[in-house]
């Protein structure tokens, strides 16, 4: 099952992620600053981080960055959700590594389909690289 982390600092947005999230099969989790998110992380072990820019401790793009330069968690599909939609942003979010970014206020089928896609490539990437772990594993066997 797959689990997802909703990191936001309001409450509202929290919940309404929550409500529009119900009918995904999936475990869910929730943290209420930048260095909560960090924290969750580690211990959830989430597949996919919705991520809100503005919050206290640490920003979305500090959160996007240290996940992405962690090989623990750079893994992790980040759906950056933001009232900024400035091109500026935008790019910011993408240079923190972002995997997609959804504008508030969030549309439900828009943010369902997202993260129906999202933890899809989740799965095929992780399948992949189990496959990728098999092969190298057969490899080794044979060279000893």
């Amino acid at each position: 099952m797959h689990r997802i982390l909703i990191a936001d600092d309001n409450d509202a947005n929290r919940e309404l992620l929550e409500a529009y999230l119900i009918n995904i099969d999936c475990e869910l989790e929730t943290s209420i600053d930048g260095q909560d998110t960090l924290d969750k992380v580690a211990s959830f072990k989430p597949d996919l981080v919705l991520l809100d820019v503005m919050m206290p401790k640490l920003s979305g793009f500090e959160v996007c960055k240290q996940l992405k330069d962690d090989p623990e968690s750079k893994r992790i599909m980040i759906l950056m959700v933001t009232a900024l939609n400035e091109l500026g942003d935008i790019e910011r979010a993408v240079n923190a590594g972002t995997d997609d970014f959804l504008s508030k206020p969030v549309n439900k089928v828009e943010l369902t389909k997202r993260v129906e896609n999202m933890l899809k490539l989740k799965g095929t990437e992780d399948e992949l690289n189990r496959l990728r772990q098999y092969i190298q594993e057969m490899e080794d066997r044979k060279d000893h």
